[in-house]
């Protein structure tokens, strides 16, 4: 598999024509002063075409599960190593609830704005009343970058962890919580 990556640094410059919630992204990002790489690409909406723009790039890109439980009354978006398999019953069990399931395309719209396939942790700056959960695998804090879409699976952000810790996570204001999700064999 082969897509076409263009790499920049920083806002793109045809910000103007990109979606509100993306330039909403760059705008928040700009005024936290965090630097960043930016891959412009086709759709990535799987891990598989993330992997081609990880090469790119130059730094790993986090899956983003967006989980809820029966219910649907809790949710949790939660960030772990792209190439890992997710498992409901170990984040269950680290999480002491019952079983979590993937949120539906609806929930995901209305409570970080998101449509899916761009999940992003940035999306959490549209859920003032932390109705979402942040949740992540020990494994991705490990790394010296982190990459995420700006809320759009066209560009993908490549973020110092040191900035995603220091300036990112403190200005969303979710408090995340951190867990060591097993490696299947």
């Amino acid at each position: 598999m082969s897509i076409f990556v263009t790499l920049d640094q920083g806002v793109p410059a045809n910000v103007a024509d990109r979606e509100p919630r993306e330039r909403r992204c760059y705008e928040f990002l700009d005024r936290l002063g965090v630097s960043y790489r930016r891959a412009d690409h086709e759709a990535a909406a799987t891990m598989e075409i993330c992997r081609e723009i990880e090469k790119s790039l130059g730094c790993p890109i986090c899956k983003n599960l967006l989980l809820t439980n029966r219910q649907q009354t809790d949710f949790y978006l939660l960030l772990m190593e792209g190439d890992k398999v997710f498992k409901t019953k170990y984040l269950s069990k680290a999480l002491g609830c019952s079983r979590l399931s993937f949120a539906t395309d609806e929930h995901m719209e209305q409570l970080v704005d998101i449509t899916p396939g761009s999940l992003s942790v940035l999306g959490l700056m549209n859920d003032p009343e932390k109705k979402v959960r942040l949740v992540i695998d020990c494994p991705v804090l490990e790394q010296p970058e982190i990459g995420f879409h700006p809320c759009r699976n066209t560009s993908t952000l490549a973020v110092s962890m040191a900035d995603f810790r220091e300036k990112i996570l403190p200005a969303l204001g979710h408090e995340a919580t951190v867990v060591e999700l097993p490696v299947e064999p």
